[in-house]
This record gives structure tokens, sequence and C-alpha cells, in this order.
């Protein structure tokens, strides 16, 4: 099944976890891939993953910040420039941030957290979807909210604010933009085994971050963490015509975390 051939999907956070993860499942059904991310060396990782996957798959890299309006006008138009259009967009790219209580978190954390966890999906948003509507066919973009957008998060304002921010941007736009043949919908995953997460457990214990995931994971009925390809999967398929009629959906991928308390 190859559902994505002759298509452009655009990720951002592509040199890394879930970004990755997703670069490789599309690109296996087809895809042409743009990624970004700020680490150069993540998207070389990345796009030599995807060439192990799928040899000859043709893959443009571009080196940006997502909360800069600069970056993600370049990478948008060095998309276009080098594909001609954009099918798909997972709008991807963000930090956990620091953990505190709130009278403790800093306005200057916070900010930084908020600017590239909400501020870079808007500026990706406000830029791709105006690509997809003069393109005059539709597309489809997914959003990465997570379960700290859909309830509380202990010790995360920053990140739990700009989460909760994105489910109401993806609505919002997704009623906006549903006339022109545009869907967006978002992802909220739980536990997910990626690098974000190794690092919140060194910030829960420095001194044993193993022993703190695997305390962290008995909360999740699973009993397990997520694995990146269990995202990549279920993005691809609301990227995919597959997902026609999901509109403005926020889909949890967490084994059942976000709905135990």
């Amino acid at each position: 099944m190859e559902r994505f051939t002759d298509k452009v999907v655009l990720i951002t956070g592509g040199g890394s976890g879930l970004g990755r993860a997703a670069a490789v499942r599309v690109a296996e059904e087809g895809a042409k891939l743009a990624l970004v991310d700020v680490s150069e060396k993540g998207l070389a990782d990345s796009q030599a993953a995807v060439l192990e996957a799928v040899p000859g798959a043709d893959v443009l890299t571009i080196v940006a910040y997502v909360s800069s309006e600069t970056d993600v006008a370049r990478y948008v138009d060095a998309t276009v420039e080098r594909f001609g259009r954009i099918d798909a967009f997972f709008n991807n790219a963000g930090i956990e941030g620091k953990q505190n209580l709130t009278e403790d978190f800093g306005a200057d954390e916070f900010d930084k957290v908020v600017s590239i966890n909400l501020r870079g999906v808007f500026l990706g948003l406000e830029k791709v979807l105006g690509v997809m509507r003069a393109q005059g066919d539709g597309g489809t973009v997914v959003n990465t909210a997570s379960v700290g957008g859909i309830r509380g998060v202990g010790n995360q304002s920053g990140y739990a604010a700009a989460k909760h921010g994105v489910v109401g941007l993806t609505r919002n736009s997704a009623v906006e933009y549903g006339q022109f043949g545009i869907r967006i919908n978002a992802i909220a995953p739980g536990a997910i085994w990626t690098p974000m997460v190794e690092a919140s457990m060194r910030q829960l214990d420095a001194e044993d971050p193993k022993g703190a995931a695997e305390q962290f994971i008995q909360i999740n009925p699973t009993k397990r963490y997520g694995e990146a390809s269990e995202i990549a999967s279920v993005v691809a398929f609301l990227l995919s015509d597959d997902a026609s009629y999901v509109n403005a959906a926020v889909v949890p991928i967490d084994g059942g975390q976000s709905a135990k308390y």
C-alpha cells in the first residue's frame, strides 16, 4: 500500500523521535519528504534512516527554527521550490522544557516553551495553509499536541499551556479550512520512548533515570512506553486519504493514560 505516491510531505521536528519515525513511514509509502529541524546532525541521521529504508527516496533537509517567522517562511518556500507543492504537513517540532512548580517555573522558561510548542505550530500553519489553499486541491495537517494538552501535567506549566493551545488551534483552523478541502487534526501522544522522554526522566531523577522511567510507566494501563513507530502509523493514517472524513480530531495515543485520571 502506497498512500503517499507523488505526495509531498513536510515534517518539522524531523531530526529525531516522532518526526524521524513518521518520515520513514510515509517514505515507505511513496512520499517525497521535506524535513525541518534545528539540528543539522539530526536531519542527516533522519535522511540516512529514510534512505536505508527506502533507497532512492527524495529527501530535502532544512535547518530552521520553527519559532522564527523568517525561518518558517524559508522552510516552506524551500519545500515549494524543490517539489512544487505541499500535500501534507506533520507540524511536530516541540520541546518539554524544565520541570518545576508554577511559582518557580519562570517567565523566560515559559516563553521559551510556548514559543516553540505553540507559536511554532501557528507559524507553520499560517504559511502552509496559505500554500495549500492556493493549490486549490486540499491538503492535510497533523499537529503534535500531547496528553498534556487534554489534561493537567504536574510541574510543566509551559508545556501544558502550549499543548492545550495546540488543541485549540487545531480545532479552530480545522473549522476554518474544511471548506477548502483541507483537514487539520492533532495527535496527543502519551509516554512514547523518545529522546525527549529520556531527558524528562533525567529531570525526574538524575541519579536513577532508569528507575524513574520504570516507576513513571506504572501509571499507564498498558505498563509500557509507546514506540515512535506506533505514533507514525497514526500520523500516516491521518495524513492519508484513508482519513478523508476525519477533521478537527484530537487523537490520544497513550495506552489509555489520559482515561485513567
